[in-house]
């Protein structure tokens, strides 16, 4: 394939939801992409493939990027593909071997693909223009000569080495080595100093009376520096008092307005409220004086205002010291009507007075009584009548004339009566009551006896009668159910089995159980499935191979690419996988080794050997017959001599039904 284009580089645009960006440049590897992403603020971070993303368009003039989940650029951040061809001779010329075009051209793109990206890495560079006349840009000048000074360019516009401004030294002291533009303390004045020249220093302070005085420039009079922070800071300082106090004069300004226009608004409120309440108590002055009207000597025709008299309206009459209240058509005495009687309050009480159909009553909490005082005795003792607690109400009926209501005391009998069940409490007789023996069977009644009265285990074997117990009597079970009993001599039922199926003795202790007849089955367990996605196989490394879609799996035991045995279904297995693997280049083939991996260990292995073929696929198989017990699960993996990455292809747009395939299915035994 051609190489019809100068671009190495693709540089795209994150937004935060966007996965697969595409570059438009040839590729012979996955590993051939090197992939950038540059934050906002210009950090640069080279991520990992297989981690952050995955690569497609291998061998292309163009391909996809995608990142995984979780590293999909943010919105800001720049992406950035670029083509990184190692810089290795990977081919291998075979004398007398003659050379396909593929061969030849794929090592033609490499070296310009290679040559293209030095290039842009050149473009990249700082560089002298084509018409430059500088004469030499190597440099001389020793490592030691070089330390702590600058690039820099000298008066003929030629690179040179130039001392940059030195190191802080600390305090000036005698007998030091200083190098050009050292700074240091004068500790005498506190001024600060820059050397001028290199040399060790001799003589004391103050540097500028010193013998080496003319190898020193000041740098920072400290007097002066003093002076101008003093100023600065009575400055800042009055600056300072006069913002705070006019702050201070405007917030006393604010809230005195404040507060004015507080008290303006009570006040207004306060006149409302006022002139309110003068108009309310002035109505209720008028109301009052509508309905009293006052003391006056006879029956007033209008209230005091002049209008009609209303029922309720009250004055006092001062010729009879009566108060009367006005009916609506009449003037009445406030007091007792000739048709009711008043409340009674305390201890007032009625003489001479005749009660029609009274009702006495008391409280919740207090019952009513009624007091009877005795006739013949000195009317010192009473008689209360109280009533007792019930849980309904009773009613109290007087005996006729001809019988007489007297007390009873607890030690009466009873003579010449009879108890019949009218008389006997519901629950009266209590077992303590009835003799041993009393109650025959004469006295129970048909039925009477049930479950609630046969205690627990009350049934014994000697109470049943031989043969009592038929099928009707035995609890329901399962149709096909037999009944069989265990190592400790309980009945248990034998699980229905299958039809065609024998009952089969399982041995002392155990129940027999149904199982197939010898010969005959249906090779189950059985399964297929096949890869739907072509995936990357990295060299020296086992690697799990996915299996995608399964054409048939009879009793669900394919999951997540390995055969799980089903309970009950241990036995011989025949297992068989195909592997075919895609070569960037004949030189890629090698040894493929394909394995059984057993409860996630490697069991089983078969090796293909491909060195020295001339194509660029192969297909690699495994096979063999395992003995599986429940639960065990197998699982395919592969593994590649290569020197460089292969890809396990699937069916998936080669026009093929299967290439990467694993079957199984149970032997009958």
């Amino acid at each position: 394939m051609t190489i019809s284009t100068t671009i190495i580089k693709s540089s795209l645009n994150g937004n935060g939801s966007t996965s697969a960006f595409t570059y438009s440049f040839k590729i012979t590897d996955d590993d051939d992409i090197q992939v950038i992403i540059r934050s906002a603020t210009g950090t640069e971070t080279v991520k990992s493939k297989g981690t952050h993303y995955n690569v497609s368009g291998v061998g292309n003039n163009s391909g996809t990027v995608t990142f995984t989940s979780g590293n999909i650029p943010a919105s800001g951040e720049t992406v950035v593909l670029r083509r990184s061809t190692p810089k290795t001779q990977a081919m291998d010329l075979i004398d007398n071997d003659p050379m396909s075009a593929d061969t030849i051209e794929t090592a033609h793109d490499k070296v310009i693909s290679i040559t293209q990206e030095l290039q842009e890495q050149l473009d990249r560079s700082l560089k002298l223009s084509r018409t430059n006349t500088m004469t030499s840009t190597e440099f001389t000048t020793s490592a030691t000569d070089r330390a702590s000074k600058i690039l820099a360019f000298d008066s003929s516009g030629e690179l040179s080495i130039a001392q940059e401004l030195g190191n802080v030294k600390g305090n000036w002291a005698a007998s030091t080595a200083y190098v050009q533009r050292d700074i240091v303390k004068d500790t005498s004045t506190n001024n600060i100093f820059i050397a001028l020249t290199a040399h060790t220093s001799s003589g004391s302070q103050p540097l500028t009376s010193n013998t080496d005085s003319a190898k020193w420039s000041l740098l920072v009079d400290a007097a002066s520096a003093t002076t101008s922070a003093t100023a600065a800071a009575s400055s800042a300082t009055a600056a300072a008092s006069s913002a705070s106090t006019a702050s201070t004069q405007a917030s006393n300004a604010s809230t005195s307005a404040s507060t004015a226009s507080t008290k303006a608004t009570e006040a207004a409120s306060s006149a409302t409220a006022a002139a309110s309440s003068a108009t309310s108590a002035a109505a209720s002055f008028d109301a009052f004086d509508d309905i009293y009207l006052g003391a006056k000597s006879s029956d007033p025709s209008t209230d005091n205002d002049g209008d009609a008299l209303t029922t309720g309206d009250q004055y006092f009459n001062t010729s009879s010291n009566q108060l009367k209240i006005y009916n609506g058509s009449a003037w009445q005495v406030a007091a007792i009507s000739t048709s009711g009687l008043a409340t009674l309050v305390g201890a007032e009480t009625l003489t001479n007075k005749t009660l029609t159909a009274p009702v006495l009553s008391g409280s919740a909490s207090s019952a009513g009584t009624i007091l009877f005082k005795e006739d013949t005795d000195n009317g010192t003792n009473a008689v209360t009548l109280k009533g007792a607690a019930a849980t309904a109400d009773v009613t109290l009926t007087l005996p006729a004339a001809t019988d007489t209501l007297v007390g009873k005391n607890t030690t009466d009998t009873l003579t010449n009566k009879t108890i019949n069940a009218s008389q006997l409490v519901d629950a009266s007789i209590a077992t303590g009551k009835i003799a041993d023996d009393a109650v025959t069977n004469a006295k129970l009644a048909a039925n009477a006896v049930d479950t609630s009265q046969i205690i627990t285990d009350a049934v014994t074997t000697g109470k049943i009668a031989d043969n009592a117990i038929t099928l009707a009597k035995m609890a329901g079970g399962t149709d096909g159910n037999i009944i069989s009993f265990d190592a400790s001599g309980n009945p248990v039922a034998v699980a229905t089995g299958n039809d065609g199926q024998v009952l089969t003795s399982t041995g002392a202790g155990s129940p027999p159980a149904f199982e197939d007849a010898g010969g005959g089955g249906d090779n189950t367990p059985n399964f297929f499935a096949r890869s739907t996605a072509d995936q990357s196989l990295s060299a020296g490394s086992w690697t799990k191979v996915t299996f995608g879609t399964e054409d048939y799996d009879s009793d669900n035991a394919f999951a997540s690419s390995k055969f799980t045995v089903p309970n009950g279904e241990g036995g011989l297995y025949f297992l068989h996988a195909s592997v075919f693997v895609g070569a960037s280049s004949e030189t890629s083939l090698s040894q493929q080794f394909t394995a059984f991996y057993k409860n996630g260990s490697i069991f089983r292995t078969d090796v293909s050997d491909f060195r020295g073929v001339r194509t660029h696929q192969y297909t690699a198989t495994v096979s063999a017959i395992l003995d599986l017990s429940a639960t065990d699960y197998i699982e395919v993996y592969v593994q590649s001599s290569a020197t460089s990455t292969l890809t396990l292809d699937s069916s998936a747009g080669k026009g093929v039904e299967r290439l990467t395939t694993f079957q199984g299915f149970k032997l009958i035994t």
